[in-house]
């Protein structure tokens, strides 16, 4: 099973929907730009958001198992993917790669 890089590339805040929306919550996001996490297989990496994992967590099986070249191809990496998280509030988008290949 090949490893995967998760790279933290963008969180972005849309504090009119949280003032209009959301109820006050400490932590809420906790990760940062440019933060690197390392999946082996189907494990959720140490310190990683569980909801972003959530989201995430099928193309890091996918390309942990050999998949690639997602959506006829999306990516200029055919052995990667951009994707975000699905907090509406504070999205985080991740970059997330085959390593040691």
């Amino acid at each position: 099973m090949k490893r995967i890089k998760i790279t933290v590339m963008r969180k972005a805040r849309y504090d009119d929907l949280i003032e209009k929306y959301e109820n006050p919550i400490e932590h809420a996001c906790d990760l940062e730009e440019g933060m690197v996490f390392i999946a082996d297989g189907w494990q959720r990496p140490e310190g990683f958001c569980l909801s972003a994992w959530e989201t995430i967590s099928p193309f890091v099986m996918a390309l942990a198992h050999g998949g690639e070249d997602f959506y006829d191809g999306w990516m200029k990496n055919k052995k990667s993917a951009m994707l975000s998280c699905n907090d509406g509030f504070r999205p985080v988008s991740f970059y997330i790669e085959v390593i040691g290949e």
